[in-house]
């Protein structure tokens, strides 16, 4: 009897430890901003291209690769490749700034920002990110958008897509 109520208290200890792990979402690739998303057929007056409430940057950028994994106790972990400027004068080049990312859940407009720390930019583009997410996510990230912003102003520079794989 006392080996069955240990094997049940371990089997209770171990889900729980594997629930507080578990992914609330990931991406897997990204896009580079282009602050012009298109031209508005009227006017002729450019459509700027934000997300949720993040402005563009005042230039294109590209990302390499870009990953990230959140957990649903708000756990981080991002790993960027190439974040470089895609036109200008500084072409090919990080501005020398620094990024944090932000995770975006549930309707479009009135979605709340979760985000990270500040990291340094390497001069290739190159940034890792691991920590938690201020305010912590909610329980679920319905609609979720996951954006790498500059550390200063909060321009967006690139996008995460999610992961298919699940």
């Amino acid at each position: 009897m006392t080996k069955s109520i240990v094997a049940a208290a371990l089997i209770s200890l171990a889900s729980l430890s594997a629930g507080a792990g578990d992914s609330l979402a990931k991406f897997d690739g990204g896009i580079g901003v282009d602050p012009v998303s298109g031209i508005a057929l009227n006017s002729g007056a450019p459509v700027v291209n934000n997300v949720r409430g993040f402005f563009p940057a005042g230039a294109p950028w590209r990302i390499g690769r870009l990953e990230a994994n959140i957990r649903t106790d708000g756990h981080v972990r991002v790993d960027g490749r190439g974040l470089l400027l895609a036109a200008g004068s500084l072409i090919g080049t990080t501005a020398g700034i620094s990024v944090r990312a932000v995770l975006l859940c549930g309707d479009p407009k009135t979605s709340t920002a979760h985000v990270t720390d500040v990291v340094a930019l390497s001069q290739a583009g190159d940034f890792n990110i691991e920590g938690d997410l201020t305010p912590p996510p909610p329980a679920q990230c319905d609609t979720p958008a996951f954006l790498i912003v500059s550390g200063t102003g909060g321009a967006w520079l690139a996008a995460g897509i999610p992961d298919s794989r699940g």
